[in-house]
């Protein structure tokens, strides 16, 4: 029997969930800065993970992205930019890295985009939207669903935003806080799940990618 997350109006009368705040994210913009936010994501070892790209909105065009690639730590986020050309070579080490996890919703089509901009593999891949299937959730659970679910809490998902151009050279605070807390609260959820190293459906960098029965919508 298939288990099913709260619904929109109950999820609507929940607290908000409360994520992190400004003064604890980053967005690295020089040599020094990139170095010194993959040294602290690697010394983690697990980090909440996210992308966000320039959306399209004409029929036929293709997106280009993604633009921002998000870590999130327990108490810190990262946002790396992908025009600063002096963080590709960070980035793409966390992105291959198999020892770093990743864990967010939907990452399936994010390792396409991912390989597609830079021609690489993404390992050490953590699909949280696997791991409530694989426990009898609706495939689709998502961020939002997810937060109601665990922490009774509502985590805002503003179409507002995610339309916006994320491809700009500078992000705007609502951008800031929406990219780093999209990352935060898969990290936080999978905390709450308890669940040990050896039970999550880690992807490696060379493995094939799930089927399309395993696909997901990351609302």
């Amino acid at each position: 029997m298939k288990k099913h997350a709260p619904s929109k109006p109950d999820i609507a009368l929940m607290p908000p969930f409360i994520g992190l705040t400004l003064k604890h994210i980053h967005v690295p913009a020089s040599k020094e800065e990139f170095a010194a936010a993959t040294a602290a994501i690697k010394a983690a070892g697990i980090a909440g993970f996210d992308t966000e790209s320039k959306p399209t909105f004409v029929v036929g065009d293709v997106s280009d992205g993604p633009h921002v690639v998000q870590f999130a730590l327990h108490d810190s986020a990262y946002l790396f930019q992908i025009h600063r050309k002096e963080g590709h070579h960070h980035l793409i080490e966390l992105l291959r890295s198999d020892e770093l996890l990743k864990v967010g919703f939907g990452l399936r089509s994010d390792r396409k985009h991912i390989r597609a901009k830079f021609g690489v593999e993404f390992g050490g891949v953590v699909d949280l939207n696997t791991v409530f299937s694989r426990d009898g959730y609706q495939k689709e659970m998502g961020v939002r669903n997810a937060v109601a679910q665990l922490f009774k809490q509502r985590f805002a998902k503003s179409k507002k935003i995610t339309t916006t151009d994320w491809s700009q050279l500078q992000l705007t605070e609502q951008q800031i806080l929406y990219a780093a807390n999209d990352a935060y609260a898969a990290l936080k959820v999978l905390e709450a799940l308890k669940l040990p190293r050896t039970e999550l459906p880690i992807m490696g960098a060379n493995e094939p990618e799930q089927n399309a029965d395993n696909a997901d919508l990351s609302e």
